[in-house]
C-alpha cells in the first residue's frame, strides 16, 4: 500500500485566510522544495539533514520561466523526524484560492503527486510513528466540538487506547504462550499459569474501555434534547434563550411551531441537539396534527426532555398528560434519572400561579423557574441538562473516544474470551480454547494496527481530508 512517491496537498481547509499551507512528503522533497523556492538573498536553498527543523523566508517561482507565484515561509523537516516520518516540506502561503493552487501546480510539475485522502497519516501509520488508534484519533481532534472532546482526542493521540488495552493484551499473550506449548508438547513439563486470572483481567480491561465508550460518544457526539408542552408556554423562546440568537420564530399566537425546528449548542460542556417542537395538544387542524406527531416521534429519538411549563398558570391536565407521554416515550435511565428536566417559564410576569403542584407532574425531575425574556435561571437549566445527560455515566469508567469499528471490534474480542472461558469450564481441549484467545488478541490487533488488512486501511484513511 505504501509507495516511495513524493506526495503533495494543500493542508488547510478550502476558502480564504491569513496563510495557507500545503505539505510535501518522500524522497523527493528536498529537491522540490529547492528547485521552486528562492530565498530573499539569491542563495541557493540547501536542505540537508543537519539544517532540519528551520524556517526559510522567500518566494516560489515558476522554475519554467522564473515567475513569481507567493512569497513564503517553507518549513524543512528532514526524516525521520517528522509526521510521516519522511522527509517533509511544509510552504505557508497567502491563504487565497490562487496562491495555493499555483504553488500546488508547480510543486507537483517539479515531480510530486497528489496525496490521496488521509495518505499523510497513512504513512505515518505505516512508517511506525503511530499506531492505528493513534491515526484515527487524528480525525476526533480535528472534529472535536468541545474543550472536554478535544483533550480526549488529544490523549488518545498520545496513545491512551493502546495503554488502556495493553493489559488485556498482554494477559492473552501470556495465556496463549502457554496454551500453545501445553498443546504443543502434552508430555513435556510446561511452567503453569493462572488461566482463569488471566482471561478475568483481559476481560475486565476491555469492559473497562467499553463502558468508557459511553461516556466518550457523549463527549464526542452529544445527544437530542427535545422542548415539549402546551402551545404558547415559551418552548421556541426557551431554543432562542439557550442558543443566544433568534433562531425560532415567536409570537402570541399559539400554534406557530408546526415543524422541528433544530438547532446545535454546547450546553454544560457537551454538543447537544436542541428540537424545538410543535405544541401538544387536541386539534383539528390537518397541519397542527402532523407537527404534533412529528413532535411525538422526536421525543421518542431524543436523550432527554425539557417539559416548558407556563408560569403564569397552574399546571393543567394537558401538562400531565404531556408529562405521561414524556415518560413513555423516553428511553429507560440505568441510573433511575427520569430524564426530564421541568422549566417554568415567564417567571418576569407580575402573575404567577400557584406552581406546588408542579412537583407531582414529574416525581423527581429538577424543577428550574427561568425567564426567556430576562435570562434569569438559564445557567440553572443549562447545568440541569448537564447532569441529566451525564446521569446514566457517573459510574461508568474513564470516558474512551471508540468509532464503531473499534467498538465492534472489543465487542468481538469479549465474546471471543468468553467463548474461551465456557471452553475451559466444560473441559474441552485446550487447542479449543485457544483458537478463541488467539481470535481476541487478533480483535484487539484490529484496533491498534497489529492485524488489520490494506482493504480496511483504505477504508478507515478514505474518511480523512487529503492534505492530512
Amino acid at each position: 500500500m505504501l509507495d516511495s512517491a513524493t506526495i503533495a496537498a494543500i493542508s488547510t481547509p478550502p476558502g480564504q485566510g491569513g496563510l495557507g499551507v500545503i505539505r510535501i512528503s518522500g524522497p523527493e522533497a528536498a529537491g522540490i522544495g529547492a528547485a521552486i523556492f528562492r530565498s530573499a538573498t539569491g542563495r541557493p536553498l540547501r536542505l540537508t539533514p543537519e539544517r532540519s527543523h528551520r524556517v526559510f523566508y522567500g518566494r516560489i517561482v515558476d522554475p519554467v520561466d522564473e515567475r513569481l507565484i507567493d512569497e513564503v515561509l517553507l518549513t524543512w523537516l528532514a526524516s525521520p523526524h517528522s509526521y510521516t516520518t519522511e522527509d517533509t516540506v511544509e510552504i505557508s502561503c497567502h491563504g487565497g484560492r490562487l496562491p495555493l493552487q499555483e504553488t500546488l501546480r508547480v510543486v507537483m510539475a517539479a515531480g510530486a503527486r497528489h496525496a490521496e485522502p488521509g495518505e499523510f497519516t497513512l504513512r505515518a501509520f505505516l512508517n511506525g510513528r503511530l499506531d492505528l488508534a493513534q491515526a484515527e484519533a487524528v480525525l476526533d481532534v480535528i472534529s472535536a466540538r468541545t474543550a472536554e472532546g478535544l483533550q480526549l482526542a488529544l490523549g488518545d493521540l498520545r496513545g491512551d487506547i493502546t495503554r488502556r488495552l495493553a493489559p488485556a493484551r498482554n494477559a492473552i499473550v501470556s495465556l496463549l504462550a502457554y496454551l500453545d506449548a501445553a498443546a504443543d508438547f502434552p508430555d513435556d513439563e510446561i511452567p503453569s499459569t493462572d488461566v482463569d486470572a488471566d482471561l478475568s483481567v483481559a476481560h475486565a480491561a476491555l469492559e473497562a474501555v467499553i463502558e468508557g465508550s459511553r461516556a466518550g460518544q457523549l463527549i464526542r457526539d452529544g445527544a437530542q434534547v427535545a422542548l415539549v408542552g402546551r402551545p404558547n408556554v415559551g418552548k421556541s423562546s426557551l431554543l432562542n434563550a439557550l442558543l443566544r440568537s433568534e433562531r425560532a420564530i415567536v409570537t402570541p399566537v399559539a400554534g406557530t411551531t408546526r415543524d422541528i425546528v433544530t438547532e446545535s449548542a454546547h450546553i454544560d460542556g457537551l454538543p447537544v441537539t436542541l428540537l424545538d417542537t410543535a405544541g401538544i395538544t387536541e386539534t383539528e387542524d390537518l397541519v397542527e396534527q402532523l407537527g404534533i406527531e412529528r413532535s411525538r416521534r422526536a421525543l421518542a429519538s431524543s436523550a432527554a426532555a425539557l417539559l416548558v411549563l407556563d408560569g403564569a398558570t397552574a399546571p393543567t391536565d394537558a401538562d400531565r398528560e404531556i408529562a405521561r407521554l414524556i415518560a413513555e416515550r423516553l428511553p429507560e435511565s440505568h441510573s433511575g434519572n427520569t430524564g426530564v428536566a421541568i422549566v417554568v417559564n415567564k417567571s418576569d410576569l407580575p402573575e404567577q400561579a400557584d406552581q406546588s403542584a408542579v412537583v407531582d407532574i414529574v416525581p423527581g425531575a429538577p424543577i428550574v423557574r427561568l425567564s426567556c425574556h430576562t435570562g434569569d435561571g438559564l445557567p440553572e437549566l443549562e447545568r440541569a441538562i448537564g447532569q441529566l445527560l451525564r446521569s446514566d455515566l457517573a459510574t461508568h469508567a474513564q470516558p474512551a473516544l471508540l468509532n464503531a469499528r473499534q467498538h465492534w471490534a472489543i465487542e468481538r474480542a469479549l465474546e471471543h474470551l468468553e467463548l474461551a472461558g465456557a471452553t475451559r469450564t466444560a473441559g474441552l481441549p485446550i487447542d479449543l480454547m485457544a483458537t478463541d484467545v488467539r481470535a481476541a488478541l487478533h480483535a484487539i490487533g484490529e484496533v491498534t494496527g497489529e492485524a488489520v488488512d490494506d482493504a480496511v486501511l483504505a477504508e478507515i484513511f478514505s474518511r480523512f481530508c487529503i492534505g492530512k
